[in-house]
């Protein structure tokens, strides 16, 4: 099946976002579209300030464009405004976050941090730990569930934040600079694993990165500058 017989999971349609008006406005991006489908992994790559980051936060339902149109999963959210009432339901249900620095909660083990997502979503405690255990097993850090985040690695914690990411099972991951922690193996090894993410779960994977050991990894990199979609 080819990329464009797949679900469309992310469509931007002339998004804009502007800050500050008059003299003191800044463009953040300029009617930025793309189309992003299911399996696939992509790349926003720009030098800082060309609207990468703040294209994520809007794909994300974090930031209000200022004008524009954003589908996610088939389902518009956006049109001129937010068509959702509650935006945080909406990113429980449809997005996984991934960031540069792990974020978990030092103060729970790493089978809690991925249940306490689960649990804010309305199940059972014990139901929520069970499937947080399943997701730490299936990328491959189960043996370490009951570890503080301090006591692990920087490969796995982010591992651990990635179970995080998938335990509602959104099929729209979205991570800012998810190997930059990280040396050159460990950075393959995770996106190894969000390759196997995007198949297994028939979802995709949009990731904000200057790091050039992963430019391969990627089945398309979407280049901004000056906040226009300037490469595809």
């Amino acid at each position: 099946m080819t990329a464009e017989q797949r679900d469309i999971l992310v469509e931007v349609s002339n998004v804009s976002k502007h800050f500050g008006e008059g003299q003191a406005r800044v463009d953040a991006l300029r009617n930025v579209s793309l189309k992003i489908h299911s399996g696939e992994v992509v790349a926003l790559l720009g030098p800082s300030g060309s609207g990468k980051t703040t294209l994520l936060n809007a794909i994300g339902c974090i930031m209000e464009p200022t004008s524009g149109r954003i589908s996610l999963d088939g389902d518009v959210v956006f049109d001129g405004r937010w068509l959702k009432d509650d935006l945080r339901r909406l990113r429980l249900d449809k997005i996984g976050f991934i960031f540069q620095f792990h974020n978990l909660l030092p103060f729970l083990n790493a089978v809690d941090n991925v249940a306490l997502v689960l649990e804010l979503a309305g199940r059972d405690s014990s139901d929520a730990r069970r499937e947080a255990v399943r997701l730490l097993d299936y990328l491959e850090v189960g043996h370490r569930r009951d570890a503080m985040p301090a006591k692990l690695s920087g490969g796995e914690a982010q591992r651990v934040a990635i179970a995080r990411a998938l335990a509602n099972k959104p099929r729209i991951i979205l991570a800012d600079e998810p190997t930059a922690a990280l040396d050159s193996k460990r950075a393959g090894i995770v996106m190894d694993l969000l390759r196997k993410l995007a198949v297994d779960n028939d979802a995709c994977i949009i990731a904000v990165t200057h790091d050039e050991k992963i430019f391969n990894r990627f089945d398309r990199i979407f280049s901004l500058r000056d906040g226009e979609l300037i490469q595809d």
